[in-house]
């Protein structure tokens, strides 16, 4: 259990790692957006400062996501109850524990 609380707490570093970068490009969109009045709408020549900011919030809020789900698989490792289905009880094959530690179901209750 030792070395499964520690992996999941270097995936856990990671996402929030992930998570400061993309504040910190998001934060640079914005102002990059604010002192420009140019008008990125009707450029032919490549992505809009609206879509870029579109593209690092969808990624934002995935790995925000991540990074819960993962504290949730930390705190399930506490409570004992990692790699039991949260749906049906059964046990969640370790293949699928290896391939997305965080997951909360069996590949049936999925």
């Amino acid at each position: 259990m030792d070395a499964l609380r520690a992996e999941l707490r270097r995936l856990r570093a990671e996402a929030a790692a992930e998570v400061q970068a993309l504040e910190s490009d998001l934060r640079a969109v914005f102002e990059a957006s604010r002192e420009s009045n140019a008008d990125d709408e009707h450029d032919p020549e490549g992505s809009t400062i609206a879509y870029e900011r579109a593209q690092l919030t969808a990624v934002l809020d995935a790995t925000r996501r991540r990074l819960a789900d993962l504290d949730d698989a930390l705190a399930r490792v506490d409570a004992g109850t990692y790699g039991v289905c949260t749906r049906c009880g059964r046990p969640i094959p370790p293949e699928r524990l290896l391939a997305r530690p965080s997951a909360r179901t069996c590949v049936t209750c999925a």
